[in-house]
This record gives C-alpha cells, sequence and structure tokens, in this order.
C-alpha cells in the first residue's frame, strides 16, 4: 500500500510538470514551419555559360565520329546441359572504314559466329558477311550494305607518347555510342587471354567495357590510332586498364583481309639462333648481338637474295646447330637483338614488300635488299 502511494506521487508530478512545461503552451502544430507560397523562389545560373576549349574539342571528336561506329551482335551456337544446340549472343564494337560498308573490329567478336548483325548509329540494323579474319592479331573485317556510310578516319600510332589524350567510343555493356576519355597510359606488349600476344599495345586509362571490343581509341584530332580490345581487371569491367591494338598494325592488313579474306603475312625464310655476346665470342663474330643464320629456306627469300645458312656442323650446349652463315644485325635499319624483335618487324610488312637487311658475313658488314615471301610456319 506504501508503495501504491508513492507510484501515484510520482505520476502526478510527472503530470504536473508536462502540463506547466509543455501542454499549457499548446503543442507544436506543423502549420507553424511549414509554408505554401504561391511561387517558389530558386537560385539559378544566370544563363548557358560557354564551354571551355577542352569541352568544345570533346564534342567536336564524338560528333565527328559517332556516325561510324558501330554495335555487332554475333550469334553463336552452343551445346547445353543436355547437349542441345542453344543460340548464344555476345555484342562488341566495330567502325566503318570505307563507304563500301567494311567495317573494322576484332577477331574474338566475331568468332565462330553463324550470324553477324550490325547496329548503326542511327538505329537501323543490317545483316553482315564475315570478308576477312586475322586471328593472331585478332582483327577481322565484316561488310554490310547501307547507304550514306561515315568512314572514320584512320590516323598513326607511330611515337605515341605517354600522356597523349585519348578517347574510346563503343558499346559498353550494350548502351551504344558510349564516349569515354583517358590518356596513353603505357606502351607495351601485352598477352590476350587466349594467348595471343600483341606487340606496342597502347595502354589506357579511358574506361573500356566489355562491348567497348572493336571500338576506335581516338587522339586529339578524332582520328583512330587504336582499335579497344581487352581489359585488365579481376571484376571483368574497367579498372583503369584497357589495351588497344596499334592502327598501324590493322592498316598493314587491311588490303589483305578485304581482297583476299585472309593476311599474306611475310616471311624471309630463314632458320636463325640469337646471338648474345658470350656466343659472339666463342663463335668469333663481328657482333655481338643479331640473329646467326642456321639455314636459309631453298627457295625462300632469303635464298633468292643471297643470303647464307651455316655451313659447319656444331654444339650450342647440347645443341646441334650450324655455323658459318650470315648474322643479321637491322633490318630497314631497325636493330635485330632476337627472333621476337624479327617478328615484330614482320608484323609491320606483308608479303611482296622490300626490306634491307644488314648482315655481317665473316667480318664484312653488307646491306642486302629482300622480298618477303609468305609465311606459313616461320617468320
Amino acid at each position: 500500500m506504501r508503495f501504491l502511494r508513492t507510484f501515484m506521487f510520482a505520476i502526478l508530478i510527472a503530470a504536473g510538470f508536462f502540463y506547466f512545461t509543455t501542454y499549457r503552451h499548446g503543442l507544436p502544430q506543423t502549420s507553424d514551419w511549414l509554408s505554401h507560397p504561391q511561387h517558389v523562389e530558386l537560385t539559378e545560373a544566370a544563363g548557358n555559360e560557354s564551354l571551355d576549349a577542352e569541352e568544345q574539342n570533346n564534342i567536336g571528336v564524338y560528333r565527328k565520329n559517332i556516325g561510324a561506329v558501330v554495335n555487332i551482335t554475333s550469334r553463336v551456337m552452343t551445346f547445353d546441359f543436355f547437349y542441345g544446340l542453344v543460340p548464344q549472343e555476345g555484342q562488341g564494337s566495330g567502325f566503318v572504314i570505307d563507304k563500301e560498308g567494311h567495317i573494322l573490329t576484332n577477331y574474338h567478336v566475331i568468332a565462330d559466329a553463324r550470324q553477324v548483325e550490325v547496329t548503326l548509329h542511327n538505329r537501323k540494323k543490317y545483316k553482315a558477311t564475315i570478308v576477312g579474319t586475322d586471328k593472331p592479331h585478332d582483327l577481322a573485317i565484316v561488310q554490310i550494305k547501307a547507304p550514306d556510310l561515315q568512314p572514320i578516319v584512320l590516323g598513326d600510332s607511330t611515337n605515341l607518347q605517354v600522356g597523349q589524350k585519348v578517347y574510346a567510343i563503343g558499346n559498353p555493356f550494350g548502351l551504344a555510342g558510349t564516349l569515354t576519355r583517358g590518356i596513353v597510359s603505357s606502351i607495351r606488349q601485352v598477352q590476350e587471354p587466349d594467348g595471343l600476344v600483341i606487340d606496342e599495345a597502347i595502354q589506357t586509362d579511358a574506361a573500356i567495357n566489355p562491348g567497348n571490343s572493336g571500338g576506335p581509341l581516338l587522339n586529339w584530332h578524332g582520328e583512330v590510332i587504336g582499335i579497344n580490345t581487352m581489359i585488365a581487371s579481376s571484376v571483368g569491367q574497367s579498372a583503369g586498364i584497357g589495351f588497344a591494338i596499334p592502327i598501324n598494325t590493322a592498316k598493314a592488313v587491311v588490303n589483305d583481309l578485304v581482297t583476299l579474306g585472309r593476311v599474306r603475312r611475310p616471311a624471309l625464310g630463314v632458320r636463325t639462333i640469337p646471338i648474345d655476346p658470350e656466343v659472339a665470342k666463342e663463335l668469333g663474330l663481328a657482333a655481338d648481338y643479331g640473329l646467326l643464320i642456321v639455314q636459309a629456306v631453298e627457295g625462300g627469300s632469303a635464298d633468292r637474295a643471297g643470303l647464307r645458312g651455316g655451313t659447319e656442323r656444331a654444339y650450342l650446349g647440347n645443341t646441334p646447330i650450324m655455323i658459318g652463315g650470315d648474322l643479321i644485325v637491322a633490318i630497314d635499319g631497325a636493330k635485330v637483338e632476337s627472333q621476337q624483335a624479327l617478328a615484330q618487324i614482320m608484323n609491320k610488312h606483308r608479303a611482296g614488300d622490300t626490306v634491307r637487311v644488314t648482315i655481317f658475313r665473316g667480318k664484312k658488314k653488307i646491306e642486302v635488299p629482300v622480298a618477303l615471301g609468305e609465311a606459313r610456319e616461320q617468320v
């Protein structure tokens, strides 16, 4: 009973406190702080501010090229869990290179495709024919028949500088006509997921995502300097490291792709071993670098030009070789220090081109013109 009296007394005190401090003055009403004006006053900009020079250039590059960039949808047939054939779609990008409707893209965009469809920027769709493929360079040409096509301007990928501004246009995640901007981050050799090697690949931090493959990488003037082809990412989307194939690599093979459907890859027609200072000293060579011709393939371009292979049997470690042949040290003035360097030089040419091969024959330095043959297995 005593506890109940104490409890009731506490309730009365609390009620009295609430009455004198809150209730007597009235409960807060929303109408006290909400207003309903007849007109809302907004703070607005004075007017359309003019674009700065950089913004104007961005817009100019986009408008100049967007009409030439296309979306490519490829359909392939795959087997499901029950070994039934099911269609599967893939998407990529490409760009128009002439008014005849030839479109340059990546090989992996259309690889194994049963059907290829091209969507232009104006949303019109066309069935495309695969004209030529170059798997080693991850390049392909498809063609559509469409009126009033706008070809893109191909630039020059020679002497690109790290820090140069670049633009990528493509269809990331199927979002057509997307422009991203960045810089040339590096020029390096990279290996694609399927093992293909891209020499002098253009690394960029311009956002490149799935669907950008095959689209153009452009310079400040809106000229194509590369073909966007892959990204380095652990999550399958842009991590600021994308790569493009140099446009000069594509320009060297486009004519063959369009006219022959394949690339007449050039070759010297030689078997060689690389030379380092230690081997050069042991063999008494005139230079401490280069490629020593072990064999000039009979009837090949080097053989026809008079280059000589080895004539004396020897051993390099446990490997038997033929020595006494010509030592290649340069081609067209470019130093040849490895078989990889030779392959890179060959990639810039095609069968039928003539190159100047600098050799040492004994101690005598000679320059020999060689008309390149067509490669099969060798470089």
